[in-house]
């Protein structure tokens, strides 16, 4: 179907109805419709496997499956048999369910380098967990962040770092500093500025670059020695870079970790995980000062507590990871031949672990730009080709790989036609999709 004829009416009036009800439209700002070229931002039906259908009756081959949280794909059943045997059995009761602790006792078997863990719904929650028992243990005020990373949390300890800060106070985001991922030098400085003043070092130990040789041991080092706790926020390394995360494939024991997303195949589930004695602090076992640590309602439903025993199962019998990296290794050298075959190569630009790759879009500078991401993402919607990102699911088959690399290669061509006018415009047919993180709406 050319782009021309691509319309999207009931997805358009769908859109419509979501913003007059929920701020943004959506209940993720990275799921938000302005992410997606004018008019064309699906609204889904269903999904299965690699697939999903939107309320038009369009069928697309998906990448970043549920914000990289649905890695088995949609349905997956034996996640779903999981979920069902404990939803017939009551899901949420006034005392511990033995789920929770046979979901203890296999996390742990997998993340072997935690001693206790704690369950909740999102990520957020559990890496603010992370700072509160950080600053407890230390007595510390102070986060370190990541300034390279785009993603640690909602909360303000986090948010108030971003263009989005409005509602932090100016006090709250004075404790929060920054270091730059890879730096060791940089980050000893920070550290020296703020002597005995910082809690706390929270990053993902990996993302589009693989760390440099000896940074994670590194900084394992300079957290003993400065005297903080280091978080590893595995989120998303959680079971692609390995089952046991960044920190099983790497060898580099953090005194905190984070996960979720893949966790659960889609299910509301993530774990803070770590030392004994600072999970503890949360506990009734110590004689110190109480910490409020992750008190919810719902953190241990047990169906997503199955979902999470299902799908770390699933990825030590089926090999998971490994085929994560096959997929991803088959799709980034299909697109990147396709795009140099167009004689875009240098301007549509596949990065990241082969399990997780997301893609730049370069102007005929070699700068980011919305404006060709823009054209580039409707020629892959037209295409039936969902792909924010190009994160694959274990459910893809070679041949939804095949037809990926079909529609790139037609997108490669209005891409290089555009390049060569200097000019994306004719082809955006709207506004350019934004950036997530903006001060104005």
């Amino acid at each position: 179907m050319a782009t021309e004829e691509f319309l999207l009416p009931r997805s358009r009036l769908a859109n419509e109805r979501l913003h007059a009800m929920i701020p943004g439209g959506a209940h993720t700002y990275a799921k938000g419709d302005d992410q997606y070229p004018e008019n064309l931002a699906p609204v889904i039906s269903h999904g299965r496997g690699a697939h999903v259908w939107d309320i038009d009756r369009n069928r697309y081959v998906e990448y970043g499956s549920g914000l990289r949280s649905v890695s088995l794909g949609h349905a997956h059943p034996r996640v779903n048999e999981a979920v069902r045997r404990e939803l017939d059995r009551g899901s949420n009761f006034v005392r511990p369910s033995i789920v929770e602790a046979e979901a203890a006792e296999r996390f742990l078997a997998t993340v072997e380098t935690a001693e206790m863990v704690k369950f909740a719904k999102n990520g957020s929650d559990a890496t603010t967990a992370a700072v509160r028992l950080a600053r407890a243990a230390t007595g510390r005020p102070r986060v370190a962040i990541c300034a390279d990373h785009p993603f640690f949390s909602v909360d303000d300890w986090f948010i108030g770092t971003t263009p989005m800060s409005a509602g932090v106070p100016a006090a709250t985001n004075e404790l929060t500093v920054a270091f730059p991922y890879g730096d060791l030098a940089a980050t000893e400085e920070l550290l020296t500025r703020h002597r005995d003043e910082v809690a706390c070092l929270i990053l993902e130990p990996a993302t589009h670059t693989e760390p440099p040789p000896g940074y994670l041991q590194g900084l394992r080092e300079l957290a003993d020695r400065y005297g903080c706790v280091l978080i590893f926020d595995e989120m998303i390394t959680g079971f692609r870079w390995s089952e046991a995360g960044a920190q099983g494939l790497y060898g580099v024991v953090p005194d905190l970790s984070t996960f979720g997303k893949a966790l659960g195949n889609g299910c509301a589930v993530s774990a803070l995980a770590g030392r004994r004695d600072l999970m503890e602090l949360g506990g009734l076992r110590h004689s110190g000062d109480r910490v409020f640590l992750l008190s919810t309602t719902h953190g241990a439903e047990t169906h997503s507590l199955a979902a999470a025993m299902a799908v770390q199962t699933i990825y030590a019998e089926e090999g998971v990871t490994a085929r994560l990296h096959a997929l991803g290794e088959r799709l980034a050298a299909g697109v990147r031949g396709a795009a140099a075959s167009m004689g875009v190569g240098d301007h549509i630009v596949v990065r990241g672990r082969a399990s997780n790759l997301v893609f730049a879009t370069l102007d005929e500078n070699g700068q980011p730009s919305q404006r060709y991401r823009t054209l580039f993402l409707r020629r892959l919607l037209a295409g039936g080709v969902l792909a924010p990102s190009f994160v694959v699911s274990s459910a893809l088959s070679d041949a939804d790989i095949e037809h990926t690399v079909d529609v790139v290669a037609q997108a490669c061509a209005d891409y290089r036609k555009a390049l060569d006018a200097a000019d994306p415009t004719p082809w955006l047919a709207g506004r350019p999709v934004k950036p997530v993180f903006r001060r104005l709406a």
